[in-house]
């Protein structure tokens, strides 16, 4: 089977520096892959390759057998949805004028939205659990109801790839496990996801693969067993395993969590 995504010996950089060196890998359909690392490490930078808003120096980004450099963005965007870490609205819209904003892709010049259209948001909106919401104003959300909103922003797009740049960032417990919950949904409507993540407790158990991007060390890439080792953890981020939960916790399989 062909991968959805893949990184051809991908490299990025800013000001001379690069950020992203040599990196290959395959995002197959269906796949739920977590992109881990330290922060600056390049994961906001590496989402944007995937979605074509960045153009890499060298190496290629290749999406369904095809350069995304000989593809429209606009083409992109009907395969694949990028959601930020911030979504900044500096208007009141409504919950749905925000989620309508994914039809962008698909929109004519001078024509506006039909009916597969008002579809496509109401399936968002439903798929993403906030159509209670639609005639809110994004604004005045909670910040779990915002993520959802993103969410939905980018359902709208009906992608087939959904890259996600730190979803469960300031969320409490309860909204990261609703969250993943929602992750999980919709890899069962056969949505490929592909998520930078924060907090490394939240891999096991809900992603299939994941990539390990560090500045100091080659991208890794694996299953989360093979990852999530101490060894690994320690040198990728640079912390004692004492001093790291999860690090100490898979020392001392029996040890029980704190709290």
């Amino acid at each position: 089977m062909n991968p959805l995504l893949r990184f051809c010996d991908v490299s990025f950089g800013y000001g001379g520096h690069d950020i992203i060196r040599s990196a290959s890998f395959d995002l197959l359909a269906g796949s739920c892959t977590a992109l881990i690392g330290p922060n600056g490490a390049g994961k906001t930078t590496m989402l944007r390759l995937a979605a074509g808003t960045l153009h890499c120096r060298s190496g290629d980004v290749i999406l369904n057998d095809i350069p995304l450099h000989n593809l429209a963005l606009r083409k992109v965007a009907r395969t694949v949805a990028l959601v930020p870490q911030q979504l900044d609205v500096p208007f009141q819209f409504t919950v749905r004028e925000v989620v309508e904003q994914g039809r962008t892709p698909y929109l004519r010049f001078l024509r506006g939205p039909m009916s597969e259209d008002r579809i496509a948001v109401d399936r968002a909106l439903d798929l993403a659990d906030v159509t209670g919401l639609q005639q809110r104003i994004f604004n005045e959300l909670s910040g779990g109801e915002r993520q959802r909103v993103k969410i939905a922003l980018g359902l709208a797009q009906e992608p087939k790839l959904l890259l996600l740049d730190e979803p469960t960032q300031n969320l409490d417990i309860g909204r990261q496990v609703e969250l993943i919950d929602l992750l999980h949904f919709l890899r069962g409507e056969g949505i490929t996801i592909f998520a930078s993540i924060h907090d490394l407790q939240l891999v096991e158990g809900n992603f299939s693969s994941v990539l390990l991007l560090t500045p100091e060390m080659p991208l890794m890439d694996g299953t989360p067993e093979e990852i999530l080792k101490p060894s690994i953890l320690e040198k990728a981020f640079n912390c004692p395993p004492r001093r790291h939960p999860l690090l100490l916790e898979r020392m001392q399989p029996h040890a029980k969590r704190p709290g």
